[in-house]
């Protein structure tokens, strides 16, 4: 299995360059390796789409309160149709969306799942918003292959997300 984890503020050109990447990617892996993600707009969707452009299996991790997908913040609803459309299979998992703690601890679990995770990430430390920096030194304390996407020309922040 493989994952990918990453900045949220990446602009539709960035998340184009990073699509192509992560395609690329994918396309070189062993036939068999499925590809995992958290459902959301922006990174989540475009690595959704690779996946299944290059033949990939998709799992959809889904937030769920007790035994029911859990509401979505607004920005991620759309994405997560078109995710859902997508994925060959879809895993509920018992998490608020809303709360960032919680979703960087979906994120750990959905790293700890993986053989090799995909961290789109432009090297800067963790901060009180984005937890990218420690997703990929957890994974590298548990052994798991860290691979970092940052095209040339990659920027982060800006305005519109692909699927918001």
């Amino acid at each position: 299995m493989i994952a990918v984890v990453g900045h949220r503020d990446l602009n539709n050109r960035t998340l184009a360059l990073v699509e192509a990447e992560l395609r690329a990617r994918l396309d070189c892996l062993a036939e068999g390796v499925a590809a995992l993600v958290r459902v959301g707009a922006g990174l989540p969707l475009v690595f959704g789409r690779a996946a299944r452009e290059a033949g990939r299996k998709l799992t959809v991790l889904l937030p769920a309160q007790g035994s029911v997908p859990a509401v979505l913040p607004e920005g991620d609803r759309r994405a997560a149709g078109e995710l859902l459309i997508l994925a060959e299979n879809v895993r509920l998992l018992a998490f608020d969306p809303a709360d960032r703690n919680a979703c960087v601890s979906a994120d750990e679990r959905l790293v700890e799942t993986c053989r090799t995770v995909l961290a789109v990430w432009d090297g800067s430390p963790s901060d009180g918003r984005d937890a990218t920096a420690h997703l990929v030194a957890f994974a590298r304390a548990r052994g798991i292959r860290v691979e970092v996407v940052w095209p040339d020309g990659s920027v982060r922040g800006g305005h519109e997300r692909v699927g918001a």
